[in-house]
């Protein structure tokens, strides 16, 4: 039940292609933007430029084959497995992988997890070269033999950077229509690894997913994950921000060209701006899936992350039927992953186990 008091729950059959549709959507949307997630290379008008090349605007299907040698050379070494007719099945990547170590922990631990089972079970299942940022300097304290919250704190200069946020979707999925359980969750998780914006970028994603499917709108999605991290933090007034100039009628270009100006200074895989291309690609996406990770992925910076979320949120809203077959077909209903365990995985299991945990409690 919506706050506009519009009975919106799903049914079961529904709730299940929402959890399916948002494994598909995340994992479809890390796909795409994978190829060029490198923000300091791959800018906006580099990556318009790519496609315009390539003879792919507007984008409707995975990046295609680099029309250049310059391209080529310019792309991540991946992109050979991530580009249109080239795609078996999902390449491995931590944006998935932390989605997949979110579920082991939740089977494992049930919703009463602490922090330090995060930090365990990380040392346990995840390889630490396949951690990256914030997350490999935790990793590095827990091996030390620090506890949180010195795992977030300690010589680690990413503490506000967007790895809280890839691990978030997990818990929206399964608090369907609960958001603040659902960032509650994903707070006790982020403070592994993050403090501040980073922690609440953890908090407004899953929050964001788990308002996706009782919400009538992107829109209402969006206010509602608003209201579980605090109002001054600088993350919220730049969704805010995004949100205003989306209503004032301006156009998408411009207003990530506003935003980048305004959050200029940080870096490229920082929360706050990243939260910004999100914003703007579920609004100016509308519900349409294709679109919403199209523009995300197109506003640059970490582009695979950023589409993942979008992604998310947008399969959340449409279920898996919504999505058009170009992003699914060539997904193959199949995982690579570093986590122990789950390399080969079903996506179509994956959404299952997901399912299951839904109103367990833990």
């Amino acid at each position: 039940m919506t706050s506009a008091g519009i009975d919106t729950t799903p049914t079961a059959a529904a709730l299940a292609d929402r959890v399916l549709g948002g494994w598909l959507g995340r994992i479809a949307g890390n796909m795409l933007g994978k190829p060029v997630e490198q923000g300091e290379v791959w800018t906006r008008d580099r990556i318009d430029g790519y496609l315009r090349r390539a003879s792919a605007l507007p984008l409707t299907d995975y990046l295609p084959e680099p029309p250049s040698e310059a391209d080529r050379l310019a792309l991540r070494p991946e992109w050979r497995a991530c580009v249109r007719g080239r795609i078996h099945g999902s390449c491995r990547d931590d944006d998935v992988d932390y989605a997949i170590l979110g579920l082991h922990l939740l089977e494992r631990h049930g919703f009463a997890f602490s922090t330090e089972q995060v930090g365990d079970l990380w040392l346990l299942s995840l390889p630490y070269l396949q951690t990256f940022t914030a997350e490999r300097a935790a990793y590095r304290n827990l091996a030390n033999g620090l506890r949180p919250p010195l795992t977030a704190t300690y010589d680690n200069p990413c503490q506000e950077w967007i790895g809280a946020l890839i691990r978030a979707d997990i818990y929206g999925w399964t608090c369907p229509g609960a958001p603040r359980r659902a960032s509650s969750l994903a707070r006790r998780d982020a403070v592994l690894s993050h403090t501040g914006n980073g922690v609440y970028g953890a908090m407004w994603a899953a929050a964001l997913v788990s308002a996706a499917f009782t919400a009538v709108s992107v829109r209402d999605a969006l206010d509602e994950a608003l209201s579980v991290i605090p109002g001054g933090s600088r993350l919220a007034r730049t969704v805010r921000r995004v949100t205003a100039l989306h209503d004032s009628g301006l156009s998408w270009e411009a207003t990530l060209g506003t935003l980048a100006e305004e959050t200029s200074g940080l870096s490229w895989i920082h929360t706050v701006p990243n939260a910004a291309v999100i914003t703007a690609g579920l609004l100016y996406g509308d519900g349409d899936f294709t679109r919403t990770i199209a523009l995300t992925v197109r506003g640059g910076l970490d582009t695979d992350s950023n589409g993942a979320t979008a992604g998310s949120v947008a399969g959340v809203l449409t279920g898996a039927r919504g999505i058009p077959p170009q992003w699914t077909d060539p997904l193959e209903d199949t995982v690579r992953s570093a986590v122990f365990g789950f390399d080969g995985v079903r996506i179509s299991e994956l959404a299952g186990r997901t399912l299951r945990l839904v109103g367990s409690g833990g």
